[in-house]
């Protein structure tokens, strides 16, 4: 009998502990990239993968599956101890602060297996890609990597040191709580020229209010933007 949707959609999760077999492999293939899925070929370049594996560390962790092609195709790697030792370089020289993942292949012929890669969310957000001179944090939307905001990455920081927020609930926030009760969505530069405030003021307040679950932050590879959050916007 084919496994349920909800049980593969599991396997694409790193915390699901499982052994998978090749026909579980398959059906979950068969659901396409995602958020917490990432399909290549093979490892490709050091950067290239170690974006990848970040965004799935700083946002909630996923499996990368390296044998499968982009369009769904699974032809295994011929050298699986080769892949996996080019992971582990590309992660170790390309990771700040180092990322956690564990390897499993699946086999899909004597001489081809499927290597997947479990990255669990990460305790140690923000992981940054280091590329020369510069580092650059990722983060994960849909089937995509993307540049975490500096929002995001605010957020990601004290999280790792949560502690009572503070924070006036004034004229500039009421007029915020009405936007978002007829529009349902706001970004910082939408903030700042609703109120007439500089930008990063706009960020701070936004990012404080996040920090306190008013609001929820929505990774955007266009923009960021903040909604209400679900315990305020629930209704009875």
């Amino acid at each position: 009998m084919p496994l349920c949707l909800d049980r593969i959609r599991s396997l694409a999760h790193p915390v699901f502990s499982h052994i998978m077999t090749f026909r579980e492999l398959t059906q979950l293939v068969a659901l396409g990239e995602g958020r917490h899925l990432e399909f290549k070929h093979s490892v490709p370049a050091p950067e290239r993968i170690s974006k990848e594996v970040i965004a799935f560390a700083n946002t909630a962790g996923g499996r990368l599956l390296l044998g499968v092609t982009d369009g769904g195709n699974i032809i295994g790697v011929r050298d699986a101890a080769e892949e996996e030792y080019a992971l582990r370089k590309a992660l170790d020289a390309h990771c700040e602060p180092r990322v956690m993942f564990s390897t499993e292949r699946v086999e899909v012929t004597k001489k081809r297996s499927v290597i997947l890669v479990s990255i669990p969310s990460s305790s140690d957000k923000p992981h940054y890609l280091i590329a020369g001179h510069t580092r650059t944090a990722y983060v994960r939307v849909d089937e995509m990597s993307v540049e975490a905001s500096p929002e995001a990455i605010r957020l990601m920081r004290t999280a790792r040191n949560p502690d009572d927020v503070l924070f006036e609930f004034g004229e500039k926030e009421q007029t915020l709580m009405r936007y978002l009760d007829s529009y349902g969505r706001i970004s910082v530069e939408q903030f700042a020229n609703l109120v007439n405030i500089p930008s990063a003021q706009a960020s701070n307040t936004l990012v404080v209010l996040a920090r306190a679950n008013v609001l929820q932050l929505h990774a955007d590879p266009k923009e960021d933007y903040f909604t209400l959050a679900y315990n305020l916007t629930e209704r009875s």
